[in-house]
């Protein structure tokens, strides 16, 4: 009898759940796809409670049952327990580098315009002008300097660190789906686009964009 694969726990639009699954796509790990509708709050059914009393996505089920959760600890565990191809650089420098603009991204721009968030805004009363001028604030007040670390940086190649992803390409290509959708005009960051463009182009990442997801909605 074959090993149960590790059961992903995930929506097609969500941003964290897009970044996990170009980790693991490009990683070439082995998952079954398990969707759960933000819009409809499947999450927060008592049988993924009962694996995640958070409530969110993503999370990764492995085979023993053991659950883990948040997606930059997910691809920290991936990162350790897969090791090739690397999403890390060797060295420390380039390592703390590559985690800060994962972190530019994960912390400064995710947690103040995911869908809990964006709809606790409208709860204050505003239409949706204003959530998404929200949106688009703390996209710009990121994306601004991030850009310029980048466009600067003796470090970037064809993707954030060098010419192969990492880390912080993984929240990069994430994030821009979410700019996509809200219409972020980003032609004022010419490196991000073009990082974005070349990440677009891999196998890996373009199976993890939320349109080839199996639940995935108009």
């Amino acid at each position: 009898m074959s090993e149960q694969k590790p059961l992903l726990h995930n929506y097609f639009r969500s941003s964290t759940s897009i970044r996990l699954r170009a980790a693991l796509n490009y990683k070439g790990f082995d998952y079954e796809y398990v969707a759960h509708n933000l819009r409809t709050n499947d999450n927060f059914k008592p049988e993924y409670l009962a694996k995640n009393p958070a409530g969110l996505v993503p999370a990764l089920e492995l085979a023993d049952g053991t659950v883990l959760t948040q997606s930059l600890a997910i691809i920290e565990w991936l990162e350790e327990t897969h090791p090739n191809p690397p999403l890390l650089p060797s060295d420390p420098v380039g390592r703390a580098q590559v985690r800060s603009m994962a972190y530019m991204i994960a912390c400064e721009i995710h947690p103040l315009n995911n869908l809990r968030v964006l709809e606790q805004v409208r709860s204050y009363g505003q239409d949706e002008a204003g959530v998404t001028a929200w949106f688009h604030k703390w996209v710009h007040t990121t994306f601004a300097p991030l850009e310029q670390i980048l466009a600067t940086s003796p470090n970037t190649g064809t993707y954030c660190y060098g010419d192969t992803p990492t880390m912080a390409d993984v929240c990069l290509f994430a994030q821009m789906f979410n700019n996509q959708r809200f219409k972020v005009d980003t032609s004022a960051y010419p490196t991000i686009e073009r990082i974005f463009a070349a990440l677009s182009q891999l196998e890996s990442f373009q199976q993890a964009a939320p349109a080839k997801q199996p639940d995935a909605v108009a």
